[in-house]
């Protein structure tokens, strides 16, 4: 338990290095989007670079991009919210959309292969059909906050878990601009905490999960640092199934905060 502790400590310390790192994903980027054909990144049939397979659908309006590796991150960006523009004054919005970032692409030469939805998003009404003409589109973006304000954070049992120790979770409806470093679980009502690892993305699993109903917690970027993010309530019933979606019952809105870079461009103008 001690050391499951220090470990947890460390990563709240560790969160601020972390942002430290990625503080200019909020600054306005130059890049480049290229169009799905399909209504979804997503490949048929396939569960796509973050996992969420169909239920990506469900997030964000089906307004959904797949991110290339500076955005993917190896599966840490799968999640994110970014905001989205081109700059051509004739055909583009200049508000432009918004996007979940929900799969991947190879490519380094196109920052975001987007859906059809989304590709449309960034066109004046009726132009998006010259946009798709176009192979790469140059676009500026920036990460803003997720908004699931009549969601609260969720969690999907996959199918490979297996009760009653083999627990493998993904995590939905991650609001705010944060990112999960850590995952705990404990029986309801016990102190004994076991740690997570996380396989991808929002992707967590243990092959000791404890027995009986089952709490959470999380340790995500906020602010200037850490914090733990409590479910103090049974989130899973003893008898979880792979497969179902389970409310935390808890809502993420933080937005980390910058202490080690100025943005100067963070009005999106």
């Amino acid at each position: 338990m001690a050391a499951i502790l220090l470990s947890s400590t460390f990563l709240v310390l560790l969160a601020s290095s972390t942002l430290c790192a990625s503080a200019s994903e909020r600054c306005v980027r130059q890049g480049k989007a290229a169009y799905s054909p399909s209504l979804s990144p997503l490949p048929a049939g396939g569960g796509g670079g973050c996992g969420y397979g169909a239920m990506a659908m469900e997030l964000n309006g089906g307004f959904l991009a797949a991110g290339g590796p500076r955005q993917h991150r190896g599966g840490l960006g799968c999640g994110r919210c970014f905001q989205m523009r081109c700059r051509n004054a004739k055909v583009c919005s200049n508000a432009g959309v918004r996007v979940v970032l929900t799969d991947f692409h190879r490519s380094n030469s196109t920052d975001f292969v987007l859906g059809g939805p989304a590709f449309a998003g960034l066109a004046k009404p009726g132009m998006a059909h010259k946009l798709k003409k176009l192979d790469a589109l140059p676009v500026e973006y920036r990460r803003i906050p997720c908004d699931y304000k009549d969601k609260n954070l969720s969690i999907l049992v996959e199918e490979q878990s297996k009760r009653p120790n083999n627990l493998v979770i993904k995590f939905l409806y991650q609001g705010g601009q944060t990112d999960i470093l850590a995952v705990d679980v404990a029986q309801v009502g016990s102190s004994d905490w076991r740690f997570m690892t996380r396989v991808y993305g929002p992707v967590w699993s243990i092959d000791r999960a404890p027995d009986g109903p089952l709490q959470f917690r999380a340790v995500v970027t906020g602010g200037y640092d850490g914090k733990w993010v409590w479910a103090d309530r049974e989130v899973l019933p003893a008898n979880w199934r792979p497969g179902q979606v389970y409310d935390t019952g808890a809502q993420i809105a933080d937005v980390a905060r910058e202490s080690c870079v100025d943005c100067a461009t963070l009005d999106w103008k």
